[in-house]
């Protein structure tokens, strides 16, 4: 079964708020065109919507997705085994070259967030856009090998 784009957002720089889209143009070795920070293999990160609730339930906490300052939020997509491998976002490419590690800022949110972010990649992964075009939320998400 195929996963799907749940939700976008784009951050306009340091420490800025994260801006809902539901859709962007995804750059070949840049990211996310709206993304400030987006370039090479950081270009896009993406967050497991599954991940998200877990972490949540664990903090007893209800904090947006946005929090975490990732670019996609994806549903149905093992995201910790996508390390290495190619995720198609309809026509859009990504390669999966590790884990978002969660910084301090995420205690700042959240007492707590950091350290329950590390088990099983809960941060999400970051990747490099190796076929750009437009994505938009409700976009199917297949893991290719």
């Amino acid at each position: 079964m195929a996963g799907r784009v749940v939700a976008m957002a784009v951050r306009k720089g340091e420490r800025e708020p994260m801006v809902d889209v539901t859709e962007d143009r995804a750059i070949v070795g840049e990211g996310l065109s709206g993304d400030e920070r987006a370039s090479g293999q950081r270009g896009v990160t993406l967050l497991s919507r599954e991940q998200w609730a877990e972490t949540m339930a664990e903090l007893s906490a209800d904090l947006p997705w946005q929090t975490r300052r990732a670019n996609i939020l994806v549903e149905g997509v093992d995201l910790a085994g996508s390390v290495g491998k190619t995720l198609k976002l309809d026509n859009v490419e990504l390669r999966i070259w590790g884990e978002t590690r969660p910084c301090a800022l995420m205690d700042e949110y959240h007492a707590g967030l950091k350290d329950a972010l590390k088990p099983n990649m809960r941060a999400g992964v970051h990747g490099e856009v190796i076929k750009g075009g437009l994505v938009t939320t409700g976009d199917f998400v297949d893991l290719d090998g």
